[in-house]
């Protein structure tokens, strides 16, 4: 077996890769690891797929063996999770989920008591308990095995910070939803409507099969389509834990983590609100996005792809706003993880304080023209692509084609048996050409 966490948590097809002894196994070395020996009170959530009740059943049960009680929230985002561990007296927090992968994966992904995401340290002690098969010595009986709490109660809670994030209501506003049928089935209708607007929402019936199919924020035309429809002012979609968002403008255009980033900054700037004058995004971050900000005056902090490695870099100086491309967008002044539908609220905000229509905000960051394509390769070898010397010769020859006018990017996927392959510049066609040339010899190379 290779190794079992990933840029966010381990994830894999449930019952296949993540069995009921390996939900088991994580559930007790994690436990371990992540509560020092004390005893105490975890939380887990889950989101709306069909395998989560195996994997939580499986999960619960070894926390459980080592003397832990656990509260179950049952279905919730997965920035309830990290909002509700790190303001409760919880020792972590575990959300079960495959973010936007389909209904047969699913994962696991843990909190530290702070609501944070586990770096790479901590995530490799518990692996190696798990893969060398270290016994933990921990014999619990009797009254010392954990118990089981279950309630809607934990839900509430979340919603009721949500309904709190501003006192600015938005009576006037038309808003479309795409809950992907989701971890937001039950919530984010409820809290926009609780701010006074008029709400519209498709996807919203989950069967445990149809989170994220042909849905959601890897979909969204269908988001699209419905703000024009509906006249709406803003749409939003989002994933199946909803921790990211792709939002619409009242034009049907998208607004992605790039363009929110702007819109961000440059309010904070306005208001004299960004902290240490900077943003933090990824090196996938649009050349557009970057450009924008030399204009205005602020910073560009660029992190690997993964919002754990965005809050990292936050965390360590002291900034309190950043964003992926796919959506995941960190407001540190109120959560320690990216949330959909904050997200949403927050530009709700801007869009009524500021007087504009999403489509005004939308126009700030004009982008580059970027081509994404994913190389097919062998699981293990995702990783080891820069030790191909006829791979590296190719990427080094295309680099150098663009002479400072484009880039190239190639990174392994952090949950599928996938290198990544993103080429950025002026001319598309010329850009199409030379991705699909990477990774044809990817493929070849890593197959």
């Amino acid at each position: 077996m290779g190794r079992l966490f990933g840029t966010d948590g381990v994830r894999g097809i449930a019952n296949r890769k993540l069995t009921p002894k390996l939900c088991f196994d994580i559930g007790r070395a994690a436990g371990f690891v992540l509560t020092k020996n004390k005893k105490g009170k975890v939380l887990v959530g889950r989101d709306t797929r069909l395998s989560g009740d195996l994997v939580e059943s499986s999960l619960v049960a070894g926390l459980l063996s080592i003397g832990l009680d656990v509260d179950i929230a049952g279905v919730i985002p997965t920035p309830g999770v990290a909002y509700l561990t790190r303001t409760g007296e919880y020792l972590c927090g575990v959300s079960i989920s495959a973010s936007h992968n389909p209904f047969e994966y699913n994962g696991i992904k843990f909190f530290s008591s702070e609501g944070l995401k586990l770096d790479d340290t901590v995530e490799d002690e518990i692996e190696d308990k798990i893969l060398e098969g270290t016994k933990i010595y921990k014999e619990v009986l009797g009254e010392d095995i954990g118990i089981v709490t279950r309630s809607d109660a934990f839900v509430e809670k979340y919603k009721d910070y949500l309904k709190s994030l501003t006192d600015d209501r938005f009576d006037d506003f038309n808003i479309s939803l795409d809950i992907g049928n989701g971890a937001l089935y039950n919530i984010a209708k409820e809290v926009l409507e609780s701010y006074g607007a008029n709400v519209s929402v498709i996807n919203d019936n989950p069967n445990g099969k149809n989170i994220n199919l042909k849905c959601g924020s890897t979909n969204p035309e269908l988001i699209q389509e419905e703000v024009l429809k509906n006249k709406s002012d803003i749409g939003m979609s989002f994933d199946g834990d909803a921790d990211r968002i792709i939002a619409v403008d009242e034009k049907g255009e998208i607004v992605d983590g790039d363009h929110i980033l702007a819109i961000v900054a440059t309010y904070l700037k306005k208001k004299g609100k960004l902290k240490n004058n900077a943003v933090v995004g990824t090196i996938m971050s649009n050349l557009g996005l970057k450009k924008y900000l030399e204009t205005i005056g602020v910073d560009f902090i660029s992190t690997k792809v993964g919002d754990r490695y965005i809050l990292e870099e936050m965390l360590k100086s002291n900034y309190i706003v950043g964003a992926e491309q796919s959506g995941h967008a960190i407001f540190l002044d109120y959560n320690t993880t990216g949330d959909g539908l904050a997200t949403g609220i927050h530009l709700l905000e801007i869009m009524k304080e500021e007087s504009q229509k999403l489509s005004k905000l939308n126009s700030l960051v004009k982008n580059y023209p970027q081509v994404l394509k994913n190389a097919k390769v062998r699981d293990d070898l995702k990783n080891k692509f820069n030790e191909f010397p006829d791979i590296v010769e190719k990427i080094k020859e295309i680099e150098d084609k663009y002479d400072g006018n484009g880039r190239v990017v190639i990174r392994p996927s952090g949950t599928e048996a996938l290198v990544r392959v993103m080429i950025e510049g002026k001319d598309t066609e010329l850009l199409e050409r030379d991705a699909k040339e990477i990774v044809e010899l990817i493929e070849e190379k890593l197959n």
